[in-house]
């Protein structure tokens, strides 16, 4: 599968956010992982914003939060 077809597919993104690295796990509409992933910071920014949009899911725990991605694309909304 080509890199632009893994972007297509991914239906779900979820994010474990770490103090120096990112984790990603991409999920497609049937739950099937499509993506595994560990990128530095400035590599997840450039990620997430040639990706369609899809729905991301980030760790809750409180140092994560603080640590969060460096920006928000227009596209995102959040859900508590």
């Amino acid at each position: 599968m080509s890199r632009s077809s893994f972007s297509a597919a991914i239906a779900t993104l979820g994010i474990d956010l770490g103090k120096n690295s990112f984790h990603l796990v991409g999920q497609d509409q049937r739950g099937a992982i499509v993506l595994r992933l560990k990128l530095s910071r400035t590599q997840l920014a450039q990620r997430l914003a040639n990706i369609p949009p899809c729905l991301i899911g980030m760790e809750a725990r409180h140092g994560g939060l603080r640590r969060g991605p460096p920006h928000r694309p227009a596209t995102a909304s959040a859900r508590p």
